[in-house]
């Protein structure tokens, strides 16, 4: 057993590896997959961007306290995943406590959810989207769109560049932190930032706007997202976004740091995109497992 903050990339790719075995094999149904809570929202965003052609359920589920514990989550999860697991739903999904109380599930798309809570039983919610379905114990209810069931063939594309890193940006943040990720030859770096996608510029005692436009010109791939739960980045409202902009930083609408960090690696590890920043920031900005929504609610 591996606890969820001690896996990386490589168990991601082992995953995918099997669950692509066990989804071409006709004669399953769906693939549920427990998994500690910390850090699992990564590796539901791994596989969402790993299985390409996705034909059938595919459920990950955890217990935020344990089974022997009379207000474990666990017995509930088990029983809405394994209901999920069957249905028609041919995503990668979270399956887990709506609320504190034991009446039903949200089947939640894996790039899109969050812990947001280090104990609660509904500890992942959904951010910037919708769950799939509410799931009870017998039955489902469907809330928004999904791909459906198919006889396709799932393929496990789980390439990764492993030279990527995420920065969240604080006040008075020295841009020297960058010159580490030039000299390890990092590829790739997300920028957690301010609101609508800010970092220190001109006016600050310590602006990035130098040291930003230096590692992008070594080919280093620089992104933003927002430090918010909520809403997306829009580097057009300020003064200090069109500079950071100019730089050449590749602003990803709504995504989630942790879904972005993820799919920079996945997108970096294709050699065939990685040799042209405007393929790279295509791909980026190309919606491949819901991890971009244009429509949020205000």
């Amino acid at each position: 057993m591996k606890a969820s903050e001690d896996m990386d990339y490589k168990d991601w790719q082992k995953i995918a590896k099997v669950a692509e075995k066990i989804l071409n094999d006709s004669n399953i149904k769906g693939l549920i997959i427990t998994h500690g809570t910390d850090f699992l929202h990564y590796t539901s965003s791994a596989l969402s961007f790993f299985l390409r052609n996705l034909n059938k359920p595919v459920v990950l589920t955890y217990s935020q306290r344990s089974i022997d514990r009379a207000s474990s989550d666990a017995d509930l999860n088990l029983r809405c995943s394994a209901l999920a697991a069957i249905s028609d739903i041919a995503e990668v999904m979270l399956v887990g406590h709506s609320s504190i109380n034991d009446d039903f599930c949200y089947a939640m798309p894996g790039t899109k959810v969050k812990k947001l809570h280090s104990s609660r039983r509904d500890a992942f919610k959904i951010v910037n989207s919708k769950p799939f379905a509410k799931v009870y114990e017998d039955k489902i209810e469907i809330l928004n769109s999904y791909n459906k069931r198919n006889k396709g063939k799932v393929i496990a594309d789980s390439k990764f560049e492993e030279k990527i890193a995420l920065i969240k940006i604080y006040p008075g943040q020295d841009p020297d932190i960058l010159e580490y990720y030039s000299k390890e030859n990092y590829k790739g770096l997300v920028l957690e930032m301010s609101g609508l996608g800010h970092a220190p510029t001109q006016r600050a005692r310590k602006s990035w706007i130098k040291k930003l436009k230096e590692i992008q010109d070594k080919g280093i791939i620089v992104c933003g997202t927002t430090q918010t739960i909520y809403g997306r980045v829009n580097p057009f409202v300020y003064s200090n976004g069109r500079e950071l902009l100019k730089t050449g930083i590749i602003y990803l609408e709504d995504m989630l740091s942790e879904t972005a960090f993820v799919k920079l690696g996945w997108v970096l590890g294709h050699k065939e995109w990685a040799k042209d920043k405007k393929i790279i920031k295509e791909k980026m900005l190309e919606n491949f497992s819901g991890e971009l929504n244009s429509c949020l609610e205000k």
